[in-house]
């Protein structure tokens, strides 16, 4: 298979409502569901700001707004600092094994309980077996699936993709009532040291918007890249 850019068809959505920020309007743009997808086209696609959910792969494309920023880190820069350095050590009790799914019925139980614990006002409201499956795929054979345990209990699971040049955060869900432990930003964490073992040179976060707590967060883990006019930047430091 040839994985060219130059070939892509992508379409673009209807306006409608934006999931992030109240009052907006959101339009996506896709590239065509029927393309092959590899590992090295999906890659390059990172690169360019797209993201994937199941076997789509999209990027926002917003007519009056740009306020979605494609966001990485490069993992041999970074550094945690002292609030990170405090959850590694917390966490210092967990085991993370690879997993070759997450059909089974732990899985499921846990993120159902993450949904409607963590995002009762999200998109993924109520939590429904078969979204699981189609949002958490194993796309095009990179994807990987990672259990966070402790004391015998499931805790995490992060969704992962393998690209060329790093790992991509799809998705990690974890048990709602282990607040203390911060277990998403751990997560995080450790796929940066994960990235790092494996010799790649970025974790990829999706998207950075500012004026969304749900997403400014990233702004934690420095130094962070931005996609901005088609060229990856350091995020300037704050005052």
């Amino acid at each position: 298979m040839t994985s060219s850019l130059r070939d892509l068809k992508v379409y673009t959505t209807y306006p409608h409502s934006c999931s992030y920020l109240k009052d907006q309007e959101a339009t996506t743009l896709f590239i065509d569901p029927r393309q092959e997808v590899d590992q090295l086209l999906y890659s390059r696609l990172s690169t360019m700001g797209f993201r994937r959910s199941g076997n789509h792969i999209y990027r926002p494309h917003c007519g009056q707004c740009n306020a979605c920023i494609p966001a990485r880190i490069p993992v041999a820069q970074f550094r945690p600092n002292r609030s990170q350095r405090r959850t590694w050590t917390r966490n210092s009790d967990l085991t993370v094994e690879a997993s070759p799914g997450i059909r089974d019925q732990e899985a499921y139980d846990l993120y159902y309980r993450y949904i409607e614990l963590r995002h009762a006002d999200g998109d993924m409201y109520p939590p429904d077996r078969e979204q699981y499956h189609s949002f958490l795929n194993n796309a095009w054979d990179c994807t990987r699936y990672f259990r966070f345990h402790a004391g015998g209990s499931l805790l995490a699971v992060a969704v992962v993709d393998v690209l060329v040049d790093g790992l991509s955060a799809i998705y990690t869900f974890f048990e709602p009532d282990q607040a203390h432990r911060s277990l998403g930003s751990y997560a995080i964490l450790w796929q940066i040291e994960r990235a790092r073992e494996q010799g790649l040179d970025y974790l990829y976060l999706g998207y950075w918007i500012r004026n969304c707590d749900k997403m400014a967060y990233k702004s934690a883990y420095r130094p962070l890249e931005l996609y901005i006019d088609n060229n990856w930047t350091a995020e300037p430091q704050r005052a």
